[in-house]
């Protein structure tokens, strides 16, 4: 019977103390965290560089008026060796759609986030073939995460669409016309609504576990239990770097996300989710591409833990959205 009362005592001393270590866990994020993101623009980030001129030019805003249809933004990381490929038929099937079509207009953003290697003389190079005003090379000081680089390109974009696809082509480019159709179901092809197209490889998922190590599937059924409880339960692929937006969900959506690494995708799709903005998942074709900066286990370790941080967050107000943009 002792023995049994001891245990009991135990049990609920151990709750007390999880139970206070939440509260002051709450109480210090609240303090040392703001509810609203500071984005930090370094002044060499403001500028790109105009090569037939030498001329550093100024960056527009995403609060400015579109001037283009389409800005593609591809966040790099030392990738002189997967960019040129992705490069290469990103701009081919960007480039027959404009000559097809004389409304369709287009600039992609090459975003280096902090690379050591040769990322930024390479898309340069891209940047002399086709000219300033169809590619720009946004080169930051330092390196912020996936998430960073992709918020950075987004508010220095000019397109009534904002497209952001991964610098190693594992998604096919021409599966853009996919999520443009989708596009323009949910938004009416008025930029000034919200929307969101995202590619999905939902589909493929049974393919891939087949080909996965048992360890590897457990690490993404894992991962996929922590979005669904913690952030986001009606996305099956939140993760697939191809995803198209508004310019008007853009302005929502990055002035407020706060991580800025791997799991910035899921508390993207979080505030969307919040803010009632339509989401339709795409099926796209992907294939896995070697050099991946992405180590398995440590990696959705760090993004497990983004996901329940993103979570207590915003349940205490530690971090906030902005009721006004709601639909």
């Amino acid at each position: 019977m002792l023995t049994t009362e001891f245990v009991q005592l135990a049990l609920l001393i151990g709750s007390g103390s999880i139970f206070f270590l939440f509260v002051v866990l709450g109480i210090v994020l609240k303090i040392t965290t703001t509810a609203f993101p500071k984005i930090v623009r370094f002044k060499d980030e403001q500028y790109y560089k105009d090569p037939s001129t030498g001329d550093n030019r100024p960056f527009p805003s995403l609060e400015d008026e579109p001037t283009l249809k389409l800005s593609v933004i591809v966040p790099a990381f030392d990738e002189e060796k997967r960019l040129p490929i992705m490069l290469d038929e990103c701009m081919e099937y960007l480039e027959t759609r404009a000559r097809k079509e004389k409304d369709f207009t287009y600039e992609v953003i090459i975003v280096s986030d902090g690379s050591r290697d040769r990322t930024v003389e390479v898309a340069m190079k891209y940047v002399e073939k086709y000219g300033v005003e169809k590619l720009r090379v946004l080169a930051l000081v330092q390196n912020r995460g996936k998430g960073g680089a992709v918020r950075m390109g987004m508010l220095s974009s000019r397109g009534q669409f904002l497209l952001f696809a991964d610098a190693d082509g594992a998604t096919k480019f021409a599966d853009y016309g996919k999520l443009e159709r989708s596009m323009m179901e949910l938004s009416g092809s008025e930029w000034k609504r919200d929307a969101l197209a995202i590619g999905s490889r939902a589909h493929l998922e049974e393919e891939a576990t087949a080909q996965r190590t048992f360890f590897r599937t457990i690490l993404m059924h894992g991962f996929h239990l922590l979005v669904w409880t913690f952030a986001v339960k009606k996305i099956r692929d939140t993760q697939c770097g191809f995803k198209l937006v508004t310019r008007s969900a853009a302005r929502k959506l990055f002035q407020v996300m706060h991580v800025e690494r791997w799991a910035f995708d899921v508390e993207l799709l979080f505030i969307a989710q919040s803010y009632n903005i339509p989401i339709e998942e795409v099926a796209v074709n992907w294939t896995e591409i070697e050099g991946s900066k992405l180590t398995p286990f440590w990696s959705w370790l760090q993004m497990g833990r983004d996901l329940m941080l993103i979570w207590f967050r915003y349940a205490i107000g530690a971090w906030q959205l902005r009721k006004e943009h709601s639909n």
